[in-house]
């Protein structure tokens, strides 16, 4: 195949795998982005499993207070 596109696509990707091989480092590398995505996913996890918590607590609160809230008398 030497068709102009692939020679010319088959170079330009050449040079930046080339360059991306050869780069200083600069900023965090991929294992540094994966680290402090677990930590924001472990803290949303946590933080949603509180508010679960205090959501449900607080359910069971209303619950008691109104009785289960239900028409158990069939008065309308």
């Amino acid at each position: 195949m030497n068709h102009p596109w692939i020679v010319y696509l088959t170079a330009y990707l050449g040079v930046r795998i080339q360059r991306a091989r050869t780069a200083p480092t600069r900023g965090a590398s991929a294992v540094e982005w994966v680290i402090i995505t677990a930590i924001i996913a472990g803290v949303a996890l946590g933080l949603a499993t509180l508010i679960k918590s205090l959501v449900e607590q607080k359910q069971s609160d209303i619950t008691g207070t109104f009785g289960g809230g239900g028409d158990t008398g069939g008065n309308p």
